[in-house]
């Protein structure tokens, strides 16, 4: 029996219960609605994040494809690279800690250090679980003293990686370019917005040359692999010690291979037989345009440039006064001396001021007004013909030619050529030279254009400026009788398994009309230089072929009363020698450009270079003849000549004079250059 006082307690629960009742209601209620919500709307939300915390996606590199020569001699390959990665989602203190660990061991100054720290806070979202270089290429006892400590490094991974590898160092450093890493504004503009970005921050990219070029053939596709990992981000292992991974993996695809049209031989030779401390070599097929040697000297080092080459050793490239970093063969230009006059008689012989039959006679020089131009021969060449003067390189019979038609037709006949723009290599850089006619003189010469010009320019001197790769395509156009082809260096993008891709034809740009009886007077000029008395390069003179070609010597300095020998002048104030030369003259297979930059006579200097890389390339055909059983036919030997001491100019000369032509138009005086020599 409840007394009243119990009753009355009764009723003042029952509120109280009801309210637990309706706060237990609500708490289900609130806990079923968030189990929903977590379960239903945000499962494949919350599930991604549950595999990306439980798997860690690696990427699996693809081989870089190969560089090769025409033979499949690799250039340029891989070796094994001890590389530091640090996955920054995993990296627990990472600024506090690791990275001060990694610096003691690596010796990082506060410099890297904090690049690297800036790498890491870059990554956001997807990036943050990609694995991003933080060193590349340590010691082995650097990687062994990283291993010892990784239990200190979350988020840390050491691995060996692929390196590029550049077999033959500086040789061929401008064609083959080299890597470094790619920048946030490359991977903004490559990676797009694909699931599996090609490229990661960290990653290497092609710099230069062929690297650069084919990027997109070399690089390859990258593959995928899930692994396990713990709540440190380390990799888990079965028993066994065996990765354990999860979900399905995507096998990597490697690059294809470039194969090259230089055959590394005949590269080796170039690079031996060149002794100039600056300059090019230049070996091109003259029947095709393709390249089978190049040297560019000073060069730099692609294995010291791919990877983290400090701004210290880079300053010092760029302050070199040899500027290692620049393409010699076709990033810079140089007079071309009297290698150019081949220009200047085809213009004569087309414009109609000389004929092959016409003469000069030189006592050493050209006067123009009040001015004189030297001849390089001061005593003077005496009676000389258009043949004679391409053998003995009179600047004279052209000072002449050059007053008759002005420099308006030498222009249009280099630009027809290919100077003054540029050839289009296409792997390197390249500047366009300078082929001056009166327009550019009335554009950028202070009173504009002056007849005197013209006589500067006909010996190439003046403003004339030109590449050797520019001389290597007009001389092969000499050679072929007008056509000119532009230069190539690769011949075929391949797969690993040696299937073609893509094969590079020849390229014909365009045909400059030149008469029989022109091509036959130039090629027989130009056979003169090298195989008979007065021929300015007969010490590079072969008994077994015949060679076509034409010595320069271009000014670099002023000269003064008195001609000083070029060990009694300074290294930078000595004259370019060049050599520009086709062989055989009668079916012409190989046209060398040599030039030797402050390295002073073209004969002395510069021909025994292309002497060298000739002798070797046919060495090499016949050899390979033997090789796969072809029978081998010798080019045709040149005619046995008789050298003598070439007659003097006669004495009773004051002044020469070009016989068969009409007189010169009144001319203007220009401040004259000096000549320069063969």
């Amino acid at each position: 029996m409840i007394k009243l006082g119990q009753q009355s307690d009764a009723k003042d629960l029952r509120p109280r219960l009801v309210g637990l009742a309706a706060f237990f209601v609500a708490g289900l209620l609130v806990l079923s609605v968030n189990l929903y919500r977590l379960m239903v709307v945000r499962y494949e939300e919350l599930n991604a994040l549950s595999v990306d915390n439980q798997f860690k996606d690696v990427r699996l590199r693809a081989p870089r494809g190969l560089i090769r020569d025409r033979r499949g001699e690799v250039l340029v390959d891989a070796r094994p690279s001890l590389d530091v990665f640090i996955t920054p989602a995993f990296c627990q203190k990472c600024a506090a800690e690791v990275l001060p660990r990694i610096a003691e061991v690596l010796q990082w100054d506060e410099e890297q250090r904090l690049r690297v720290e800036a790498l890491l806070k870059a990554a956001h979202g997807p990036q943050r679980y990609q694995p991003l270089i933080a060193a590349v290429d340590i010691s082995r006892e650097e990687f062994d003293q990283l291993l010892a400590r990784q239990f200190l490094l979350p988020g840390v991974d050491l691995e060996p990686v692929p390196h590029r590898s550049y077999r033959a160092g500086p040789t061929l450093a401008h064609i083959l370019g080299y890597m470094n890493e790619i920048t946030q504004d490359e991977l903004t503009k490559l990676n797009g917005s694909t699931e599996r970005p090609p490229y990661a921050l960290g990653d290497y990219i092609g710099r230069r040359g062929v690297e650069r070029s084919f990027e997109h053939a070399i690089r390859g596709t990258d593959g995928w692999v899930k692994h396990v990992v713990n709540a440190r981000g380390e990799v888990m292992r079965d028993a066994r010690g065996n990765l354990l991974q999860g979900g399905t993996s995507v096998t990597p695809l490697p690059g294809n291979n470039v194969v090259l049209s230089l055959d590394a031989r005949l590269q080796a030779e170039a690079e031996r037989a060149f002794p100039g401390t600056a300059g090019a070599v230049v070996a091109i097929e003259t029947r095709t345009g393709f390249i089978r040697a190049i040297v560019s000297r000073p060069a730099f080092d692609p294995n010291e440039m791919t990877g983290r080459v400090s701004p210290r050793r880079v300053a010092q490239l760029n302050q070199d006064v040899l500027q290692p970093m620049v393409f010699r063969a076709g990033a810079e230009h140089y007079h071309p001396g009297s290698t150019f006059k081949v220009v200047t008689l085809l213009a004569a012989l087309q414009a109609g001021v000389v004929t092959p039959s016409s003469t000069a006679v030189c006592n050493g020089g050209y006067t123009l007004g009040s001015r004189r131009w030297r001849c390089h021969n001061e005593r003077g060449h005496g009676v000389v013909d258009a043949r004679r003067a391409i053998q003995v390189s009179c600047d004279t019979y052209f000072y002449r030619a050059a007053d008759l038609m002005g420099i308006d037709p030498i222009a249009a006949m280099g630009k027809q050529l290919g100077l003054g723009g540029p050839v289009n290599l296409g792997v390197a850089a390249e500047v366009p030279g300078v082929m001056p006619d009166s327009a550019y003189h009335n554009r950028v010469t202070p009173g504009g254009y002056t007849k005197g010009m013209a006589l500067n320019t006909a010996i190439g001197q003046g403003d004339v400026n030109v590449t050797p790769l520019q001389l290597a395509v007009l001389y092969s156009a000499i050679a072929n009788k007008g056509r000119v082809l532009q230069p190539q260096i690769v011949q075929r993008i391949e797969t690993p398994e040696g299937k073609v891709v893509e094969a590079y034809a020849p390229k014909l740009t365009r045909q400059v009309e030149m008469t029989d009886e022109q091509h036959r007077l130039l090629i027989d000029a130009l056979v003169s230089v090298v195989n008979e008395p007065g021929g300015t390069a007969t010490r590079s003179r072969s008994t077994e072929y015949t060679i076509a070609g034409k010595t320069g010597t271009a000014q670099v300095a002023r000269l003064g009363a008195v001609r000083l020998k070029k060990d009694q002048m300074e290294y930078l104030e000595r004259d370019h020698a060049w050599f520009a030369a086709f062989a055989p003259a009668e079916d012409p297979e190989l046209t060398i450009v040599v030039l030797n930059e402050h390295g002073g006579h073209g004969g002395s200097d510069a021909a025994p270079t292309a002497a060298a890389v000739f002798a070797k390339y046919f060495e090499l055909k016949k050899a390979d003849s033997f090789a796969l059983g072809e029978e081998w036919v010798p080019p045709r030997p040149p005619k046995p000549v008789v050298f003598a001491k070439p007659a003097a100019a006669p004495a009773d000369q004051s002044e020469p004079a070009l016989a068969d032509v009409p007189p010169p138009p009144e001319s203007t005086v220009q401040a004259a250059k000096p000549g320069t020599t063969p």
